[in-house]
């Protein structure tokens, strides 16, 4: 009658840097870590970017090589290909997938639980005509004669919740 201990431990997530690997794998990394530790012990034919510096149609750079990991802060190991490159919105949009997949399946292996990951999202409202289907199923035919050309409108917003 005692306590059950894993025999892994795991840091709290402020006391790691995350590092999402070229295959999608999640690195956890005890800080302090400097980025050249880091490419030594991974892959030596990529960089490392911070996710809080890349932004859309901006230049991709890497973080100095003597520059240390901080904490709680998520990192991509990319190509050297994308060096200096421009990121477009679907690069963007493959990198946030493959991070929340990473992040979800730390979470499901190591916590039981599930955490997701959201992303803001902004943009132009979407307006959307639907049409309103009466008895015999063709759109239009609702509450006889007056309900003619009668159609719902639906305001789709998308929004995110902040966590």
């Amino acid at each position: 009658m005692g306590i059950c201990l894993s025999s892994r431990t795991f840091a709290a997530d402020g006391d790691t840097a995350k590092l999402i690997l070229q295959d999608g794998r999640l690195e956890e990394l005890p800080c302090p870590v400097s980025v050249s530790q880091v490419l030594q012990s991974y892959d030596p034919t990529c960089f490392i970017c911070d996710s809080d510096e890349m932004e859309f149609d901006d230049a991709v750079c890497a973080v100095n090589a003597d520059e240390e990991l901080r904490p709680g802060c998520l990192y991509f190991a990319l190509p050297l290909s994308c060096l200096g490159r421009p990121m477009q919105a679907q690069d963007m949009a493959a990198l946030a997938v493959m991070a929340s997949t990473a992040l979800m399946r730390r979470a499901t292996g190591h916590r039981g639980c599930l955490r997701k990951v959201l992303f803001p999202v902004e943009g132009p409202r979407l307006e959307l005509q639907m049409p309103v289907y009466g008895c015999n199923g063709r759109s239009g035919d609702v509450g006889g004669p007056r309900g003619k050309d009668r159609r719902r409108k639906f305001m789709a917003e998308l929004s995110a919740i902040p966590e």
